[in-house]
């Protein structure tokens, strides 16, 4: 397209009925999804192309008739309602009163056919080239409601509790609302309805869309929250753009490239001149202010940077007939503001071409009719090169009636005129071999699209096979250390299963009722410490615990201090068989003052099995009583040192009074 220099920012989705009626059951759709660049193709049902603009989101839904997407104007209005916040319904004919799509299409130079599907893409170029009108039905105020999010039922005075409640839930969840809508700076106006205990309801009318609220509607306990646009009396149409006259421009080419827009009337639109912007950018500019009738110059030949603008816009050109003279400019500008010298010398340029077609803007101007755009057959006249009587005409006649001729009565030909139809018929035969050869690329181009299409699907059983094998080698690994991990569990279960086993044997030991285990019942269990230190005897009670009355026996009795010893005392140990080596002096005396019982292992017959080791209770026995008498003569003989002890200190202290 000719006014389009770069790929749209959004996705335009272009629509036209493919078969059936939207009156009916299963009516289907041809769509095409528009970027700018690409064309995506599809044929799909109705409720396909709701769920497909809910997931895509386009920025417009594209079509010649909106009533091939609704029966009447209520459904009309459902359907507006049902399209996500981000979609505009654009009809590119027109508003109340459309034109037919051909004829739009023909317009603005966008390839048209009567396929669905190209009627379709024809619509989505359209679209994307902000030609048509926005389908509206809602306006800019929404209303919400915060009611009631359940019954309050009747009677009782409990029932008048939970009545009140609710009532409270509602007003604060209105107060919650307005204080979100304060904090986004909306305008709104609210009204309550007042009950016993709080609210009943209350509506807020807020100045902006439904996306613009921090809120969304839904039930939450007590409450519910309703949003709803304003719909308005009928349907409307918003043109995408403002109407578009058609100007004469002025181009001057450099370092600096600089534009200038005059009416056809002579007045100077805009200015604008740039160091930084392409080709591209000076056009998306020129396209904004008007349609180009005439591009100019102000010096010839023609530059060709400006050529390339005037085929842009298919305008016609003009230039001097030699160089325009400072001097000559700075006149013509004088009563015009500008920045540079570029401006001024793309200002000259458009002025003087306005100057140069001024009579022949005039001549037509008187021709044409009220009902027909002016601008429009001046365009046509001076850069399409028809007549007068053409343009109009062409204007006004239907599409079919324009195919097939005018069938009035012409005046007599002129030689030129006769020269320039001439030129027309053979314009049109080979305008007509142009759509013969771009039969034939549409077809390559169908092919290659069906190419690509297979190609495309290759790829997708391609990528879902790799997604497939990178599943099963992730299930394999997560296999293998799942198995790894039972290994592990197994083993550990079996090493808990023995200790299991012992502690088994172990529990029948400490208990009278293991006539299994001990036949004649003269044996106690010993627990076994391996060596007297703080870590050895954790470990011991860890595995088969440690309790007061149990029968120790320490491996290697050497080397405990004195909270090693006060670590084993505080288990209170019937008695302590000591091997491995001797008592420290301080574990000796910690526990004789305990008063536990120390013996050496050798006075005592210890059987081990595993971790488990059992003695006679007999042995046991003995061992106590020989540690007692010990213990005995251990006390006698401290208690005799205690009383040398005191004596000695108080013959000492007579002494020293004696002196």
């Amino acid at each position: 397209m000719n006014d389009r220099t770069s790929a749209l920012d959004t996705l335009v989705f272009g629509v036209d009925i493919q078969s059936g009626d939207v009156r009916g059951d299963s009516p289907s759709y041809a769509v095409v999804a528009f970027d700018g660049e690409r064309f995506d193709r599809d044929v799909v049902s109705r409720r396909k192309l709701l769920r497909l603009l809910d997931r895509e989101e386009p920025a417009m839904l594209a079509t010649d008739n909106m009533y091939e997407l609704a029966a009447d104007k209520d459904a009309l209005v459902r359907f507006l309602r049902a399209l996500p916040e981000s979609t505009t319904l654009v009809q590119v004919t027109g508003d109340e009163r459309p034109e037919s799509l051909s004829r739009v299409a023909s317009r603005h130079g966008v390839p048209y056919g009567k396929k669905p599907m190209k009627e379709a893409e024809a619509a989505a170029r359209l679209a994307a080239a902000n030609v048509g009108a926005a389908v509206t039905a809602f306006g800019d105020t929404t209303r919400l409601k915060v009611s009631r999010g359940r019954s309050t039922g009747s009677g009782g005075w409990s029932q008048d509790r939970f009545t009140r409640r609710i009532h409270g839930s509602v007003k604060r969840r209105t107060r919650e609302v307005k204080r979100r809508l304060e904090t986004a700076n909306l305008e709104f106006e609210v009204d309550v309805t007042e009950k016993y205990g709080g609210y009943a309801n209350a509506v807020f009318t807020i100045e902006a869309p439904p996306s613009e609220i921090p809120v969304s509607s839904g039930r939450s306990g007590d409450t519910r929250v309703e949003i709803d646009r304003e719909r308005r009396d009928g349907i409307e149409f918003e043109p995408l753009v403002k109407r578009r006259d058609r100007v004469v421009v002025g181009i001057d080419p450099g370092t600096t490239t600089a534009a200038a827009v005059v009416g056809l009337d002579g007045s100077v639109l805009d200015v604008y001149s740039t160091r930084t912007d392409d080709t591209a950018g000076v056009i998306e500019w020129l396209i904004e202010r008007g349609r180009p009738v005439v591009v100019a110059a102000d010096v010839t030949p023609m530059p060709e940077t400006v050529e390339q603008f005037r085929r842009s816009f298919d305008a016609a050109a003009w230039v001097p007939g030699s160089d325009l003279p400072v001097d000559e400019k700075l006149h013509r500008t004088r009563n015009v503001s500008y920045e540079n010298d570029h401006e001024r010398d793309a200002l000259a340029a458009a002025l003087f071409a306005v100057d140069d077609h001024e009579d022949q803007f005039g001549r037509i101007s008187r021709k044409v009719p009220p009902e027909v755009e002016r601008g429009e057959v001046i365009s046509r006249v001076v850069a399409g090169e028809q007549s007068v009587e053409a343009a109009i005409d062409a204007l006004t006649e239907d599409d079919e009636e324009a195919d097939e001729g005018s069938e009035h009565e012409e005046r007599e030909l002129t030689d030129e005129e006769k020269e320039i139809r001439r030129l027309r018929d053979r314009v049109d035969r080979l305008e007509s071999h142009v759509d013969d050869l771009n039969d034939t690329i549409e077809e390559r181009e169908e092919t290659i699209e069906e190419y690509e299409e297979e190609l495309s699907a290759a790829k997708r059983e391609e990528r879902r096979e790799a997604r497939e094998r990178r599943e099963v080698k992730r299930l394999e690994r997560e296999n293998g250390r799942l198995e790894r991990e039972l290994e592990e569990l197994e083993a550990e279960n079996d090493e808990l299963d023995g200790k299991l086993e012992r502690l088994k044997a172990l529990w029948k030991l400490d208990h009278s009722n293991f006539s299994d285990v001990d036949t004649d019942g003269d044996l106690v269990p010993v627990k076994v410490i391996e060596q007297f230190t703080k870590g050895a005897i954790d470990t011991a009670d860890d595995e088969f615990g440690l309790a007061a009355g149990d029968v120790v026996y320490l491996r290697d009795a050497s080397g405990a201090g004195r909270s090693t010893a006060n670590r084993l005392a505080g288990v209170d140990p019937r008695v302590v068989l000591r091997a491995g080596g001797g008592l420290s002096e301080v574990a000796d005396r910690i526990l004789f003052e305990h008063e536990i019982p120390v013996a050496p292992a050798d006075d005592v017959t210890i059987q081990e099995v595993d971790e488990l080791a059992v003695a006679r209770e007999s042995e046991i026995e003995a061992a106590i009583d020989d540690w007692e008498r010990r213990a005995e003569e251990r006390r006698r003989e401290r208690k005799a040192s205690m009383v040398d002890q005191i004596i000695s200190e108080h013959r000492a202290e007579t002494k020293s009074e004696g002196r």
